[in-house]
Formats: structure tokens, sequence, C-alpha cells
């Protein structure tokens, strides 16, 4: 059976480039027979500054915002976060939404598609790798960074090179290996 994959894509910004991204991701997951994906893009789904009154633990949520993303979430085996990297942080949008929720994010593997100047975003990933720790993810090593993505956009598509296939490749295969050993924690 399929690994349910979530790609969120983290960056809600006018203009943004996360977006053409996270569609070439999709696309590029859909060919691998492993893996059953779905485009989330948090520009859709519209979540307000942190407004649940209690503690996402509980899961008691107030607002059907929460449910509805609650819901998205805690249908996937796994997740690939396509993040930006500002000021060296990721966006404020999916700091917010990772926040929103708890359980749902338990004993699941996370990959990171990071994307920025020089870096390719690798700091924007490494400080999200530490806060996916902290609800219990299990972030990889793996990831693609994608430096100056910007220039790799032609009329609002993205277009790949060969590391960075590589590195998709390289990420998915791990992705599947911890989906698959995490998955006895969930039940």
């Amino acid at each position: 059976m399929a690994l349910k994959l979530n790609i969120i894509v983290g960056s809600t910004r006018p203009g943004r480039i996360g977006l053409p991204i996270a569609k070439w991701f999709t696309e590029a997951v859909s060919k691998d027979a492993r893996y059953e994906p779905t485009l989330v893009d948090l520009a859709d789904i519209n979540l307000p500054i942190f407004d649940e009154p209690k503690h996402p633990l509980m899961q008691d949520y107030q607002h059907e915002h929460t449910k509805k993303w609650s819901a998205i979430n805690a249908a996937a085996d796994a997740f690939v976060f396509v993040t930006p990297e500002y000021d060296y942080f990721p966006p404020a949008s999916l700091i917010n939404a990772i926040t929103y929720l708890s359980k749902e994010w338990n004993y699941k593997a996370a990959g990171l598609v990071s994307y920025g100047g020089v870096s390719g975003g690798l700091r924007s990933a490494q400080v999200l790798k530490l806060m996916l720790t902290a609800v219990k993810m299990m972030p990889l090593p793996e990831g693609v960074p994608i430096p100056f993505g910007g220039k790799q956009i032609e009329q609002g598509v993205f277009k790949s090179n060969e590391l960075i296939d590589l590195s998709v490749k390289n990420m998915l295969d791990e992705l599947a290996k911890w989906s698959g050993a995490l998955a006895s924690l969930r039940q």
C-alpha cells in the first residue's frame, strides 16, 4: 500500500516560488509507486496566528480551520515540507501551521525541500528540523536544497537538474524506510 505523503508548501507570501517548486516535487513523487502524494498549500488553508484556547496535545479543537488542518495531517503517513529561508529561518506561516497540532505529527518521518540563495535554504531547514523533533517527528538528514531556485523557474514552472533529481531520489528512499520503521509506533 502506498504511503500517504503530504507535501506542504510553507510560504504564503505573494510572488513566492515555493508553489512551483512544490508542484514539480509532487509530480516527481507521483512517479514513485511507494507514495500517494497530496499537495497542501498553506495559502489555501489560511490559518490565523495560533488561536486555539486549549493545548494541541488535548486535540479538543474549537475552530473549523483547526479541525480541517488536523484531518489533513492525521491522514498522512509522512511529510515533505517545502520551505524558503527568510532571514535564516523558516517562514512564520510554516512555524504557525506546525504549532497548531501535536499528535497528528507524532512518529512520522519528514523530508525537507528547501530553497533560498547560495545556501539553498539549508539554515532554514536546520531550524525546522529542531522544531519537528519537538512534535515527535523524524526529520531526515537527506534533503533537497535548491540554491537560487528562482533562476530555475521558467514561465511559472520549476526546472530541475541532475543533482536535484538525485537528491529527491535519495530523500524518497530514506523517507520510505523511516516511514515503515515508524508505522508501528503510530498504532
